[in-house]
């Protein structure tokens, strides 16, 4: 999956409203390109048609990530995203990846705060949890990118589009996948322990025999 910059900003934009205006949310196709076009929050800042914001659309639909239909009290269709239904992702991950899309690379810090408004991590760690289950994600979603020299963060950056084209990804793993491969190998050397005691058990029980 590589989106274009207006899908991914389109798709963006619901993940975004979704979360800071639940009220009008399923958004109208006027309501999508506002969002598209904003000012603030936005890097890139775009200057889309409703042409633009509705072919992109279209094609988000054919993926499985937008649906269109039409909701109580509108008369005219209404847009909603289907990341969580398509990718199974939650409202964290979601926060995170929508940000990301809105904004480009950015380091944890700067993700704590930008994604206030969507959902609001009550420690650094729980953010960290939710960017290390975007990339152990299958496919990933999110990529680690090598620190700049003078950085004191790496920053983050979604793999949904072709962001990361011009960035050098870290090859380091997820904390947590890093946790995993130790847990197995400890698993397999408690295993191995086992085994050699039962293999110590049936030595002494051969040698009394024998001593008979």
């Amino acid at each position: 999956m590589e989106l274009t910059p207006e899908e991914s900003r389109v798709l963006g934009c619901l993940l975004e409203k979704e979360r800071t205006t639940p009220d009008a949310y399923p958004l109208t196709l006027n309501a999508l390109v506002g969002a598209c076009n904003q000012s603030t929050n936005r890097e890139p800042v775009v200057s889309y048609n409703e042409a633009t914001v509705e072919d992109a659309l279209t094609s988000l639909r054919q993926r499985g990530l937008a649906r269109r239909g039409m909701y109580p009290g509108s008369r005219v269709a209404k847009h909603r995203h289907a990341v969580d239904e398509q990718l199974g992702l939650s409202g964290p991950e979601l926060a995170l990846l929508g940000m990301l899309l809105l904004r480009g690379p950015q380091t944890p810090g700067e993700l704590k705060t930008r994604t206030e408004r969507l959902h609001r991590f009550a420690q650094r760690d729980d953010l960290d949890a939710g960017l290390a289950s975007l990339m152990s994600h299958e496919p990933p979603l999110v990529a680690k990118l090598v620190r700049d020299p003078g950085q004191n963060e790496a920053r983050y950056v979604e793999l949904v589009s072709g962001a990361a084209a011009n960035h050098p990804i870290s090859p380091e793993r997820p904390v947590h996948e890093a946790s995993s491969a130790l847990a197995t190998a400890d698993g397999r050397l408690g295993a191995l322990e086992d085994q050699v005691q039962q293999l110590r058990s049936e030595l002494d029980d051969l040698r009394q025999r024998l001593g008979e």
